[in-house]
């Protein structure tokens, strides 16, 4: 600790003048031999060089070490510094040399150190980066002049990191040369925003707007080094190819408004389950749903929920589990109406200037290996915010083929995910288990009751189930109603219920067994498509009322009233469905 105690020596004055002086000038006058100038130096960033080299090793008693042996360096070699201002960067490269140096001379303690970042969430086998996390990649960089200091005689290790160092330092090709600097100075030489205003004469809120600015160029730059690296791969394993699905009839048969349902009906005809569209809403629970938005009854609605939750819970019920990639977990904020919005923020120009999705190499890792399989996947938020099915792809070109509410297009591979919502979804079916109908039945209805008890995830935003109902006519009370969105949901809601009484009608028919708790079973099911099959038919008269996509007037005194009255009576009739179906559900347990 000698150059500690060099500082400790000074007189009380010669302290308190040396404090008030810029690094700059302590500089200068320890280039000419004054201790207690470069004592004071050490006061002021021995606790930041001490930090550093403990990131670097994770092990304190050699920071330490590092430490000292980096000062008297710094001390011996000071005159040799021509730019004055550029100390501290200089120091800590000093500090990053001598730690890579004791590193590369004492494999036990190398092997300890990295052993002890595994400790901390990270993984230090520097060919394995958490692609997914920015700051675990510029720790990487930060260490990355270390690789030929931690190469052993592999010569496949040695190709691999040399690599992965290749693959780090084009991250900063994206950035111009003032940017890398001060990118560089921050990350790597942990230089605060202050201290590099000053090394560049500029002002901290330029060094945060820069840095907040890289960032973020640097993270889209990795995606797009990941994407060309998973693109690479495939070529090297003779995957890169072109595949499109041909088109099932299902592909031309008449849809839902509930595009989920019509996406699940088209990728299960690609496979030896053959459901008709009544069946696949309400085994999936689809045909059940009803979601209301406060106040305005936002387009939203219909899509406000749990993704992963709702949608695996509803393939579980026909027997099939899934794979899924996705940005979100809650979906219970509701975007932009998009009928509503400039239709120049749906173009491929304004999806270029989203940001890229962390996820995107994951994603097209999951379409490729389904469609290969020969299914295809489902998608959210491509074309609109709604769901679809992609079918195809295209390597050379890197397009993917889709469908989303008709719209028969393509679509770039980055522009995954850049839809108005900024939201990735991609789910694959993956494997099948045998189920007999009474067990599928047994699953829907337990979904399906959940739902409408309020028994899913919560949302502020909205209400869900029977409840919503109630939402739903407040909003009209209130006269704050979007005419576009009511009318969506208008349009899905009256379809769901005409599905689900034609659901109710196919169980009935494919219902097997003649006891006295099968013909109850029927009979209840009779009952409630009926009771289904006349709500369907009120809430035609609203979807007259307000029709998509204009939405009529639906804040009207005499639209409001008529509204209602009808909204009153459909949650009766469900109400008593619902009595039904938890009959049903309680015949089927025994």
């Amino acid at each position: 600790m000698i150059w500690t105690k060099s500082a400790e020596s000074a007189n009380e004055e010669t302290e308190h003048d040396l404090d008030k002086l810029e690094d700059s000038v302590l500089v200068q006058r320890a280039q000419t031999g004054d201790r207690e100038a470069f004592g004071e130096l050490i006061r002021r960033h021995r606790r930041q060089m001490f930090g550093y080299a403990q990131t670097l090793t994770r092990e304190p008693f050699l920071a330490e070490d590092i430490v000292q042996d980096a000062l008297i360096r710094a001390f011996l070699h000071l005159g040799t510094l021509d730019d004055v201002a550029r100390f501290l960067p200089w120091l800590h490269r000093i500090v990053r040399n001598q730690a890579y140096s004791r590193l590369r001379s004492n494999p036990v303690v190398r092997e300890r150190s990295f052993t002890a970042l595994q400790r901390n969430g990270g993984n230090e086998d520097s060919t394995s980066v958490v692609w997914s996390n920015l700051d675990d990649i510029l720790l990487r960089v930060s260490r990355s002049l270390a690789d030929n200091a931690c190469i052993n005689d592999n010569p496949e290790e040695h190709l691999m990191r040399r690599q992965l160092h290749e693959m780090i330092t084009g991250l900063l090709s994206c950035l111009t040369k003032r940017e890398r600097q001060i990118f560089e100075s921050h990350f790597f030489d942990h230089l605060s925003p202050q201290e590099i205003a000053k090394l560049f004469s500029l002002s901290s809120t330029n060094v945060y707007q820069i840095l907040s600015r890289s960032r973020k160029k640097v993270a889209r730059e990795r995606i797009r080094i990941e994407v060309d690296q998973y693109m690479i791969e495939r070529k090297d394993l003779g995957a890169l190819k072109t595949k499109i699905l041909s088109k099932t009839s299902t592909f031309h048969a008449p849809g839902t408004w509930t595009t989920v349902g019509w996406a699940f009906h088209r990728m299960l005809s690609y496979t030896d389950q053959k459901l008709s569209l009544p069946m696949v809403m309400g085994l999936t629970g689809q045909a059940f749903r009803i979601t209301i938005c406060h106040d305005d009854v936002h387009i939203a609605g219909p899509t406000m929920y749990p993704f992963r939750d709702i949608l695996s819970r509803g393939l579980q019920n026909i027997g099939w589990s899934c794979r899924i990639v996705e940005t979100q977990d809650k979906r219970d904020a509701p975007g932009d109406n998009t009928n509503l919005m400039d239709s120049a923020l749906l173009t491929a120009a304004a999806k270029e200037k989203r940001p890229l999705q962390e996820e995107l190499p994951a994603a097209l890792d999951l379409i490729h290996r389904s469609i290969d399989r020969g299914i295809p996947v489902l998608s959210w938020d491509l074309f609109i915010p709604e769901f679809g099915v992609i079918y195809g792809y295209d390597d050379e070109q890197r397009i993917l083929t889709a469908m989303e509410c008709m719209q028969d297009d393509k679509l770039p591979y980055d522009h995954l995910g850049r839809g108005t919502l900024e939201d990735l979804f991609i789910l694959s079916l993956e494997e099948r288990t045998e189920k007999d109908l009474r067990s599928m039945l047994r699953d829907a209805l337990s979904m399906i009751l959940d739902h409408y008890h309020g028994k899913e995830a919560p949302t502020d935003r909205g209400e869900r189930g029977l409840r919503a109902y109630d939402v739903w006519i407040n909003a009209f009370h209130g006269g704050q109603i979007e005419p576009n969105g009511n009318a969506y949901n208008i349009a899905v809601v009256q379809d769901a219920r005409r599905l689900a009484a034609e659901f109710l009608s196919e169980i009935n028919a494919e219902w097997q067994g003649g006891d006295e708790a099968d013909e109850r079973i029927r009979a209840l099911n009779a009952e409630a498509a009926r009771l289904y099959r006349q709500a369907a038919e009120q809430l035609r008269e609203l979807s007259l009322l307000f029709p998509f996509p204009s939405g009529g007037d639906p804040n009207s005194v005499e639209n409001r009233e008529r509204a209602v009255t009808v909204l009153e009576s459909v949650k009766g009739l469900e109400k008593q469905a619902v009595s039904l179906l938890e009959q049903m559900n309680e015949a089927l347990a025994y």
